[in-house]
């Protein structure tokens, strides 16, 4: 690992946090929007400057901060960054700056209090993606539960808001059990592996535990526990119907930020497979099945959908299933793929969701009846979401294709059964997508509201072209994210190799990610 020489990790967990405080401090609504901006593009400087500053050739975790935390228990604040990270921080933080704008004048109750938890949630979600202390982990994942909860329930759209916001957190209050019982047993586990006392050599450090061997028995429950927390948030079926209702019931800022992160999928890259490297092997089978029928399922739904915001709610959980598949295949193709399209949510379902806020917020509906002829008075936002939609699902010269590709591949390769499924997928994607897109923006103008609606204002234009333009520079230059993530995807899948039971499930090793 490689120390940093300034906490500069630390300073972006803190930095929207210190954000959200001076915000709550002032009651001036004008100056309190300015504060959030301000400190948002801050934090998308410095987790720019992080980019800049990573390694991409370094397999190990890089501007490593570690102190001690609770020395009774052996917890540390310990942080960090690799090539699976290291890019979730500039999008999360672009992402954030979306929300934001995006929100600049339809927020018209304790506007101040809003601003502060989109930073406070900004800061812990940071927290997540940088957390290297098992503990400290649990920590960040558990905080993000206080902001969305209020997020919710204050400022949603809907009628059950507030129950939507209780759904939410018991679903996650649900997942946080197993992941406290599994990063426990491994905390443990470490103990007795060292031959020491249970109070006294306790180990959360990750780096600590990817070199402590773990007994089969223990590997097959830590994963399972671990799994299960992590579908909870990803979501996977059944797990997902907790989705559906916060897009329908909540803000659409805030929608987007839970369609764009996907912080129970980069939990399965980051602890599930890595801490329990035999038994992924073992039950990999298991992971595809439920990607499996998490992308059908999903997609079948999504086909029955009349309203834009429920619609892309399944269309996030369908697609969150291709990239479980890709996770399960365990080869180059596999792994970069799935980061590759995690990325792509910030981007792609991050931009959908906001567009129909944009929609909500102008028509009070995004129900198709309430639809029809959008093209015709908001020309520019309808080319905007033409260029998201076909990015979903995966059109050359978008990102989505480098990304859907290397998922497809990887399936092929490895479980050409399952495969079957992700390529249905991807046809269902491009049914419910475009069916619904013909009857919502084409056709002729049958609401009065639609005839009057007022297209993309400047603020708006800004924020998603900046998103139309990262979807199609790593569209046509996809090596850009991929040799960032290579190496250390290499470094993963190799401790995933090192089992026996590998030879007859990985493709030969010369075969490079990008083809």
């Amino acid at each position: 690992m490689s120390n940093a020489n300034f906490p500069v990790l630390s300073l972006i967990i803190l930095l929207p946090i210190l954000g959200a405080i001076c915000i709550v401090a002032t009651r001036n609504i004008r100056l309190a929007k300015y504060i959030a901006l301000f400190f948002a593009a801050l934090e998308l400087i410095l987790t720019g400057v992080i980019v800049l500053l990573f390694d991409a050739d370094n397999i190990n975790f890089q501007l490593v901060e570690r102190y001690t935390w609770i020395p009774n228990l052996n917890i540390e604040y310990l942080l960090g960054v690799d090539g699976i990270s290291v890019l979730f921080l500039p999008m999360s933080a672009l992402l954030t700056i979306m929300a934001i704008l995006a929100s600049w004048n339809s927020v018209q109750h304790q506007t101040c209090l809003h601003f502060a938890l989109l930073l406070a949630l900004e800061g812990v979600t940071l927290g997540v993606f940088l957390a290297l202390d098992l503990a400290l982990f649990f920590l960040f994942w558990e905080l993000t539960l206080p902001p969305i909860f209020f997020l919710i329930g204050l400022w949603g759209i809907g009628s059950e808001r507030r129950s939507a916001a209780i759904k939410y957190t018991m679903f996650m209050l649900f997942g946080g059990v197993p992941l406290l019982f599994a990063i426990i047993i491994l905390a443990v586990n470490h103990a007795t592996a060292v031959g020491g006392n249970i109070s006294g050599d306790l180990s959360f450090s990750l780096p600590v535990l990817l070199q402590t061997p773990v007994a089969d028995n223990i590997q097959a429950l830590v994963f399972l526990l671990l799994l299960l927390g992590f579908a909870v948030k990803a979501p996977l079926v059944p797990f997902h119907t907790w989705l559906p209702t916060v897009s329908m019931e909540g803000p659409t800022q805030l929608t987007a930020l839970l369609t764009g992160l996907k912080l129970g999928v980069f939990g399965i890259i980051r602890f599930v497979m890595p801490l329990a490297p035999s038994a992924a092997v073992q039950y990999s089978w298991v992971l595809g099945i439920l990607g499996a029928i998490t992308l059908v399922y999903s997609a079948l739904i999504a086909l029955q959908q009349t309203n834009l915001r429920r619609l892309l709610a399944y269309a996030s959980v369908s697609h969150v299933g291709l990239v479980v598949i890709g996770i399960a295949s365990l080869n180059m193709q596999g792994i970069q793929g799935a980061i590759f399209q995690l990325l792509n949510f910030t981007m792609i379902a991050g931009s959908l969701m906001l567009l129909a806020g944009f929609i909500q917020h102008r028509l009070g509906s995004t129900e198709i009846i309430h639809l029809g002829g959008l093209a015709k008075v908001m020309p520019v936002l309808t080319s905007f979401y033409f260029l998201f939609m076909l990015a979903s699902i995966g059109l050359p010269g978008t990102s989505g294709f480098p990304a859907e590709l290397l998922l497809v591949v990887s399936t092929i390769l490895a479980h050409p059964s399952i495969s079957i499924a992700a390529l249905l997928g991807a046809i269902l994607s491009a049914a419910y997508m475009l069916s619904f897109t013909r009857r919502a923006f084409f056709g002729p103008i049958t609401q009065d509201g639609v005839r009057q609606v007022q297209d993309l204002r400047p603020r708006e234009l800004t924020l998603l072209c900046v998103s139309a333009l990262l979807i199609l520079g790593f569209g046509f230059f996809p090596n850009n994210v991929l040799k960032i993530n290579r190496a250390t995807a290499e470094a993963w899948l190799t401790r995933l190799m090192d089992q026996s039971v590998l030879e007859n499930i990985i493709v030969p090793s010369n075969m490079d990610a990008k083809h």
